[in-house]
């Protein structure tokens, strides 16, 4: 298991980092030469489409919070033959933006090398690509600092530049505002929304992150905040100080404006802008991409040796490896032109995956299934996002889709002829076709596995109250019965574990019952008694859709919770019925309680209660 390393301000770091980069820097000319200067608008609402991601990705992460989470949601939610694709998919889209990144960090590298050429250009992001490496496999803990020293600088760069830029705003410059039209604003959206895909990529390392529950959709969160922001400005700013002429089709626009607003030492400031946007990037991204291949590996999708970690660092050193050797293979030998438009592509495909993820996770019935931050508004707005995204893959062209179909079939081959003969696990969207198909199904691994990552993701440490509730019998009644009834059941399952005649048990709570109720509350009981012998302690789980008819005076029994314990076990009976307090006050307690399909469901809504442990 990888080492927790990651803080709020870490994830918020590798978050905004990875959207900063030629989105800003570079785009914004191309961009104004299709939309002028309602381009502000464009950026704008692409920053709203990737709105409904962020809270699916934020959702699927806190309630699996797993190195290479993109592939891992997918896998565990759609089946293998999807999870392979978005494996792929995944670590080619990360692995070619940070690529793109160091490119541009080699670009910058003329300005001191004007008569270097290309070869410069790939010297330089060789070996940026082998600095990051470096700092990667030393150290997650050293590589988030980096990134938040980066980040910061890239901030404040940004922050300045728009408040020396704002006095110098032509307001003329904005008119007319849409020499386009009304669609050319939509189209530029769908253009420039690729600006913004950097920001779920921290799903990817949300294993390595320190009380992810909170870190991970708070620092999303303040990510597409601060960034949508800064966004937004630093667009308006450019518009604002360029003629259109100058503005228009340039691919250093904000280094442009910054030389209009304050001559070279403007120019210089956000050149170095620039380079602090190219490698949080690329540090972000070969961060991210690393940790796909290294979850496939540990479910058995690509070889072993990829999911292992360095002894000493406590990093994916071989996944670093690959990733940076195929980085490393790009410089040199690819143009990445259709290639970056191709990532984009799969990106945007990935994004509707995940939406869909988040459905078929939210309504496959699965209890284990915890989130701790819940998407808003599903299944409609993922619908209503996968829609809307279908629209923009269509507007990338033929070439990226026909290189992402090649790359699709090639992902199905792989399966094939790898993955398919390794692998037999159940998918969340299977275990939703057997719940249509027939109400009585057996357990799923999904559901072991899902439980096992909630433990661990709460740092639960399991007492005696839990290991009593591992193996204790469960009675889930059908029909409505009597108190009576429920009695001699309960007495029965009881006399086999305890080894005392059930008749004896029986009287007992016959007499407990008759001395006080033990209906603590409507439709909830918790009968208890005592019996002979030492260090004797038992629990027996109910339910009972149709109810126990304790009195007439009370609400039938839908759940009880039954104690049993010897005379010297009375301090640890209070503390039993404390436990029992908690988990039956929980928010969504009953509705859980009720829509589990089996006794090991029931079992695990007791075992996952946010209660305080022993």
């Amino acid at each position: 298991m990888l080492k927790k390393q990651l803080g709020l301000m870490g994830v918020f770091s590798i978050a905004a980092g990875a959207m900063i980069s030629s989105g800003l820097f570079i785009l914004p000319g191309l961009a104004f030469a299709k939309a002028g200067p309602s381009v502000v608008i464009s950026y704008f609402l692409a920053g709203l489409l990737m709105i409904p991601s962020m809270l699916s990705n934020a959702e699927l992460a806190t309630a699996m919070p797993k190195s290479g989470g993109s592939y891992f949601f997918v896998e565990r939610s759609l089946g293998p033959v999807m999870g392979t694709f978005a494996g792929f998919a995944n670590w080619l889209a990360i692995a070619l933006k940070a690529t793109f990144a160091m490119v541009g960090i080699g670009a910058l590298a003329t300005f001191f090398f004007p008569n270097g050429g290309d070869l410069t250009i790939k010297l330089v992001a060789a070996g940026t690509c082998l600095l990051f490496l470096l700092v990667n496999i030393l150290s997650v803990k050293g590589t988030g600092g980096l990134q938040i020293g980066l980040v910061v600088g890239l901030i404040a760069i940004l922050v300045a530049f728009v408040v020396k830029a704002l006095p110098f705003v032509q307001p003329q410059q904005y008119s007319p505002f849409a020499p386009f039209g009304v669609k050319s604003i939509f189209v530029v959206a769908g253009m420039v929304f690729v600006s913004f895909g950097g920001l779920t990529k921290v799903i990817d390392v949300s294993e390595e992150v320190r009380d992810g529950s909170k870190n991970i959709p708070l620092g999303m969160f303040l990510a597409f905040f601060v960034v949508n922001i800064l966004y937004v400005l630093v667009v308006f700013a450019a518009v604002g100080v360029l003629s259109p002429e100058v503005l228009s089709g340039s691919l250093a626009p904000i280094a442009l404006a910054g030389k209009a607003v304050a001559g070279v030492a403007g120019e210089v400031l956000i050149g170095i802008g620039a380079f602090l946007a190219f490698a949080t990037t690329a540090n972000a991204g070969l961060l991210s991409a690393s940790r796909t291949p290294m979850a496939m590996s540990r479910d058995g999708l690509v070889p072993q040796f990829l999911s292992k970690s360095s002894r000493r660092f406590h990093t994916p050193h071989f996944s670093l490896l690959l990733t940076a050797g195929f980085m490393l293979f790009v410089i040199f030998a690819l143009s990445i032109e259709d290639l970056v438009k191709t990532a984009s592509t799969i990106m945007i495909v990935m994004f509707i995956l995940m939406n869909a993820s988040v459905v078929i996770m939210r309504h496959s019935g699965i209890q284990t299934y915890r989130p701790t931050f819940k998407a808003p508004f599903t299944p409609w707005m993922q619908i209503g996002t996968i829609i809307i995204y279908l629209f923009l893959i269509f507007e990338m062209g033929y070439v990226p889709l026909a290189l992402t179909g090649v790359f699709a079939i090639v992902a199905m081959v792989w399966y094939l002829f790898y993955v398919q003969k390794r692998i037999d696990r159940e998918s969340a969207i299977v275990y939703l076709v057997k719940t249509i198909v027939s109400r009585h199904i057996q357990r799923s691994g999904l559901e072991e596995e899902l439980k096992q990552i909630a433990l661990q993701r709460d740092e639960v440490i399991t007492d005696r109250f839990d290991e009593l509730v591992k193996n204790c019998d469960i009675l889930d009644v059908p029909g409505k019965i009597s108190a009576t009834d429920l009695f001699h059941t309960a007495s029965q399952a009881l006399s086999k574990k305890l080894n005392i005649d059930a008749d004896k048990l029986y009287k007992l709570f016959i007499q407990r019952e008759k001395e006080s109720t033990t209906v603590i509350k409507p439709g909830l009981a918790i009968p208890h008694i005592v019996v002979d012998g030492r260090n004797v302690f038992e629990v027996l789980l109910v339910r009972c859709k149709d109810g126990a008819v304790f009195s007439e005076l009370h609400e039938p029994v839908k759940t009880a919770f039954i104690l049993i314990g010897s005379s010297d076990e009375r301090n640890y009976h209070l503390r039993a019925l404390m436990s029992v307090a908690h988990i039956v006050s929980e928010p969504e307690f009953e509705k859980r309680w009720f829509a589990a399909r089996n006794i090991e469901q029931l079992r695990d809504i007791v075992l996952l209660s946010g209660r305080q442990r022993e």
